[in-house]
């Protein structure tokens, strides 16, 4: 079984060929839609690159194996899945299998039924903002100085258990939720929790005020509702800095942080990169 904690003498190599000095820690495994799976790639050299779907992975160096962290998306259907590897000239195939997992339903009311119903003009912003927020969370960004796949809290707070939730919003059925929902209150400062670059940010249709960090190999989290962000895109951030304070912009039924976590562009469960909380 993987060790939460890789070793700080072992070698991380992520999938573009770079080669760190210090391992990361790890996300807790959960192969599941919406979890994160380990799966051990074939061979003896590093892979030029590791592919699931249309996204590059993760790739770790931990006890003489090279082990993909793959991200899973959340409509993933349960059964076997198929990871594309690429060495060279060679393609070979690694594989991991997803079990079910049942979500809860969530019934909210929202005041404002525009950002239930849209209107033509709101859908042609939404669909530019999603857009926008593709790209953001697409990213697959190599360096040198990657911060480990765990990470900090951003915000003090009781985390609810809403990610992968079917909403049903004014008594119609929305996308479920794919991100954490932690409660504070309006102006509550929200850190970095990890290193990384802000590649987007802007005040959004359904998101509200809301930034995304870049924090390399496919880690990218997004940050919702916020009353004020304190960075810019381009801004450099360190893990513990104050990025933003929360609020209440946006489709929201009460102040809090919608924190999401993208890994190879799936959402996933943000609870699995945190330390359990306690109560």
């Amino acid at each position: 079984m993987l060790r939460k904690t890789l070793s700080l003498t072992a070698l991380l190599c992520l999938i573009c060929g770079s080669v760190l000095a210090n391992a990361p820690s790890l996300p807790r495994e959960a192969r599941v839609p919406g979890g994160v799976a380990f799966v051990e790639i074939p061979g003896d050299k590093a892979p030029a690159r590791v592919m699931f779907g249309d996204y590059q992975v993760a790739v770790i160096r931990q006890d003489n194996r090279w082990v993909a962290v793959v991200g899973i998306p959340l409509a993933t259907k349960p059964g076997p899945q198929t990871l594309v590897v690429y060495s060279g000239t060679d393609r070979k195939e690694a594989t991991f299998n997803v079990t079910d997992k049942q979500y809860r339903t969530q019934k909210l009311t929202i005041k404002n039924q525009r950002q239930v119903d849209p209107n033509p003009d709101d859908l042609k912003r939404i669909q530019q903002e999603q857009q926008r927020s593709d790209a953001a969370l697409s990213k697959f960004t190599p360096g040198a100085d990657v911060p480990g796949l765990s990470l900090l809290s951003p915000v003090p707070g009781v985390r609810s258990d809403s990610y992968g939730s079917r909403r049903i919003f004014n008594g119609q059925p929305r996308n479920p939720h794919s991100g954490m929902d932690i409660a504070a209150a309006t102006g509550t400062p929200i850190v970095a929790p990890a290193a990384g670059k802000v590649v987007e940010a802007g005040d959004f249709f359904f998101n509200g005020n809301t930034l995304y960090i870049d924090h390399g190999y496919g880690l990218v989290t997004m940050y919702c509702h916020l009353s004020s962000i304190a960075v810019k895109v381009g801004d450099e951030v360190k893990a513990g800095q104050l990025i933003g304070k929360v609020g209440a912009t946006g489709r929201v039924t009460g102040a809090h942080l919608h924190w999401g976590v993208a890994l190879n562009r799936a959402m996933v469960d943000p609870g699995l990169f945190l330390e359990p909380q306690t109560p």
